[in-house]
């Protein structure tokens, strides 16, 4: 019988005076007892609270959170945290996101500071509920139990300062206001009963119910989840909203169109941080949403390309059309669903073209136009195949997907071979393209003619439906998914 596995919560702190057991519910152990004793939790993987009161580098704190990473524990903050908080050109980048949001909270409360003021964050929490969202988003960047945040006045309020504050330095009523904090975040009612009864490890799948091309739609996501459920995995379906409810569960995958300036990308980053098994994860976002990347990495590592011109300004048009010729294909480095991407007939078109496009970026790519009934898409799971499909363009048009001017969209048919019936050059260029991106899951579209086989994208959040990409090899796709997931977790 598989011994019960302890998934609580545990509170670190250097000493028991700091917060004695009978303030909280959960487990409070002293940072020397976890250090010394890992045996303590052989069974289960608890959420660590590290209270330590110091968070500075080989610090007895530092080292309590880099060995609950190695544990498998799930812990707050995370080494990462702790060193991007270590100095303003460490947290740097998230600064002119924590101010926006700032302002809005000042603009909205019709609030402005005169002098300057230090706000301390809680689990999420302040003690002005004026800016409640700031303190959300705050605790979304760095999970981290208390931050102290020195904000400069001025017509647009500026983040002077943010570090980690050690409980021990709280007074009475800041002390007081953290553990309720704590409990609050600790306890709250997050999932239904019936949730997880027996299984192994959770998943969240991240969607969207109202997303027209979602790559998996919610049927299935339930198919998948009856058969993660074989593999002791409960798969749950989560929404946007529940940002705050991510670290409760082991993995994510996420099931809505990804974007490195929306939430799909937080939602990515945050599950990395918290050591989660996720797809996507930010670096392949980051890596596949940008077509000018992808050409630069497939061109040097020899994956085959159409014919390619990265175009600057206008004056580099000429040099395009020369190579190129017409047709031509014109895309932005950052689109989807064939959103972004644009054919081109004549010069003028071009130019114009250009000229609009050049108001939303720096960069345009201009690729020759290769006409084909279809397009190759070769699914890519931890650099091993996971399914070959034929898209077929949409009916009288170029594109596989074709957006209508009233926003909907007609895509075409597809069909789903074995892999011994896909021709093997394409079998390994897609295998070889996707490996270069990570480790995780990629749709790899490829163009098929005369000339050979070209690669035209890479896709980090491909579209994976049951009856379409698992036609061929049925429940083994899912199956390979939950294995993919499992696996990791194991590890």
């Amino acid at each position: 019988m598989r011994k019960p596995l302890y998934s609580g919560w545990v509170i670190l702190v250097d000493s028991l005076k700091d917060f004695p057991n009978a303030e909280t519910p959960h487990k409070v152990i002293t940072t020397r007892d976890y250090l010394a004793r890992p045996q303590l939790f052989d069974a289960g993987r608890p959420k660590v609270v590290n209270l330590s009161r110091s968070y500075a580098y080989q610090s007895r704190g530092y080292f309590c959170s880099l060995l609950a990473e190695a544990r498998g524990h799930r812990v707050m903050p995370t080494v990462e945290a702790m060193l991007d908080l270590a100095g303003r050109e460490l947290y740097g980048h998230a600064i002119p996101e924590l101010e926006q949001e700032l302002n809005r909270c000042a603009r909205a409360a019709k609030h402005a500071p005169d002098e300057e003021v230090q706000f301390l964050v809680s689990m999420g929490r302040i003690e002005d509920a004026r800016y409640e969202r700031f303190a959300r988003l705050l605790f979304d960047w760095f999970r981290c139990p208390i931050i102290e945040v020195t904000v400069a006045p001025g017509q647009w309020l500026s983040i002077k300062r943010m570090r980690p504050r050690p409980l021990s330095k709280l007074t009475e009523a800041q002390a007081a206001a953290f553990r309720d904090a704590l409990q609050h975040h600790t306890t709250r009612d997050w999932r239904t009963p019936k949730a997880r009864p027996s299984l192994k490890y959770s998943l969240a799948v991240l969607y969207d119910p109202d997303e027209a091309l979602a790559p998996s739609s919610p049927a299935s996501i339930r198919h998948f989840a009856r058969i993660a459920e074989k593999h002791d995995i409960d798969v749950e379906p989560i929404t946007r909203k529940q940002f705050h409810q991510l670290a409760e569960y082991d993995a994510l995958w996420i099931r809505e169109t990804t974007s490195i300036d929306n939430h799909t990308y937080r939602f990515a980053r945050r599950a990395m941080q918290e050591g989660m098994p996720v797809i996507d994860d930010p670096i392949s976002m980051i890596r596949c949403t940008n077509k000018v990347y992808l050409k630069e990495l497939l061109t040097a590592n020899d994956v085959p390309v159409p014919p390619t011109v990265v175009v600057a300004n206008k004056d580099e048009i000429a040099g395009a059309e020369e190579r190129l010729g017409y047709p031509l294909v014109v895309k932005i480095p950052d689109g989807s669903f064939s959103r972004g991407v644009h054919k081109v007939e004549t010069p003028k078109a071009f130019r114009d073209l250009a000229k609009e496009l050049f108001k939303e970026t720096d960069l345009l790519i201009a690729q020759k136009f290769m006409r084909t009934d279809y397009d190759w898409r070769i699914g890519v799971l931890g650099g091993e195949p996971l399914f070959a499909c034929h898209y077929l363009m949409a009916r009288s048009h170029w594109q596989i997907v074709k957006h209508k001017p009233d926003g909907s969209a007609i895509q075409g048919a597809a069909r789903t071979f074995r892999f011994d019936e896909v021709p093997s050059e394409v079998l390994d260029v897609g295998v070889r393209a996707a490996r270069l991106i990570g480790d995780g899951l990629y749709g790899v579209d490829i163009k098929q003619n005369a000339d050979g086989v070209f690669v035209i994208e890479i896709n980090d959040n491909p579209n994976v439906d049951h009856g379409c990409e698992d036609a061929a090899g049925k429940d083994e796709v899912w199956s390979k998914l939950a294995r993919w997931f499992y696996d990791r977790l194991e590890m």
